[in-house]
């Protein structure tokens, strides 16, 4: 049987459902997400965009680099998605979207060379300086 996970936005306004497993799942460090976040990282899911689907409403799109645009939402700031020209067949969906984010267990960390000096890595979880494809 197929794998299938649903998620959104805090509103409700936009709904996604990929097809999983959720295996290529890394806490990113790198200062975009930091700053598009608010937060410390941002873990993602990597997945085929063909196992991605929007199910109800039309996220905004901001081109935060020249290689990657992100996807929210227009009415509660949710930051969701994010698809690169680096990896064109792929689409990253953070998992604290998702409705069950605990299936999605972290693998790695990337951009780890970004990272706060303060932040502690979780050491037994292995690390990338920069993202590799």
């Amino acid at each position: 049987m197929q794998q299938m996970y649903e998620g959104g936005c805090h509103c409700g306004a936009l709904r996604y459902r990929v097809k999983g497993p959720l295996t290529d799942v890394a806490h990113c460090h790198c200062s975009v997400c930091r700053r598009v976040s608010g937060g410390l990282l941002v873990t993602w899911a990597t997945l085929p965009c063909s196992d991605f689907q929007w199910l109800s409403g039309t996220p905004q799109c901001y081109d935060s680099s020249p290689s990657c645009v992100r996807y929210f939402c227009s009415r509660c700031g949710s930051h969701l998605a994010l698809t690169t020209d680096l990896s064109p067949e792929t689409i990253d969906i953070t998992i604290t979207t998702l409705d069950q984010p605990e299936v999605a267990q972290p693998k790695k960390h990337i951009w780890t060379t970004s990272r706060l000096p303060w932040l502690h890595l979780d050491e037994h979880l292995p690390g990338e300086g920069e993202e590799t494809l």
